[in-house]
């Protein structure tokens, strides 16, 4: 029980509070950053640095205002330097940290890639999340269709893709039931607030 005599239900997970708007949300939902040796402010995209966390919902404008009005050194309780371009350094770590974590997937057995393979899995009912690339014909995504019950990631280029499984470009992808999915589709959802 919580104050109150409230029972708080802990499905989502740990929660933290943003620095931005004040609200206390899951921490699957905000972005971490640390203060490093040098006091300036370094995003924690895996959340494994040292250091005391300070979160922002991860979303562009969110991040732009904590650095704009100086939120980060009210948080860190010091005066810290933060990176002109902090949103970009962001969405590029999240990124790479997607499709890493895709490529990994894809080792394991959990990830395909293309129309045939997609759609065979898609039609088995085995994945959990299709993945189609936003730079891709808006004709042959179209012809797919989001898992029932599942996730849709669509704010990855086919370049991007493409490094996660191998090839130069990818248009349609997969997730199976795998461990490794969960943590996809979150870390995909935190860079879709970036890229929205």
């Amino acid at each position: 029980m919580s104050r109150g005599g409230k029972t708080k239900a802990r499905e989502d997970g740990p929660e933290r509070k943003c620095i931005v708007t004040g609200e206390v949300q899951p921490k699957a939902g905000l972005m971490r950053f640390v203060v490093g040796p040098e006091g300036q402010v370094v995003p924690d995209v895996a959340e494994k640095l040292p250091g005391r966390g300070i979160w922002v919902t991860s979303e562009r404008e969110a991040i732009d205002t904590a650095a704009k009005k100086k939120l980060f050194s009210r948080s860190a309780k010091q005066q810290v330097t933060v990176p002109d371009n902090l949103s970009d350094m962001v969405e590029t770590l999240l990124a790479k940290r997607v499709c890493e974590l895709l490529a990994l997937a894809r080792k394991s057995g959990d990830a395909v890639a293309g129309y045939e393979k997609v759609k065979d899995m898609l039609a088995k009912e085995e994945a959990t999340a299709l993945i189609q690339a936003c730079d891709g014909s808006t004709r042959g995504k179209t012809k797919l269709s989001t898992p029932h019950r599942g996730k849709y990631i669509g704010w990855l280029t086919a370049s991007e893709l493409g490094l996660a499984f191998g090839r130069e470009t990818v248009i349609h992808a997969a997730l199976g039931t795998g461990g490794l999915s969960k943590r996809v589709v979150e870390e995909a959802a935190r860079l879709r607030g970036l890229r929205a």
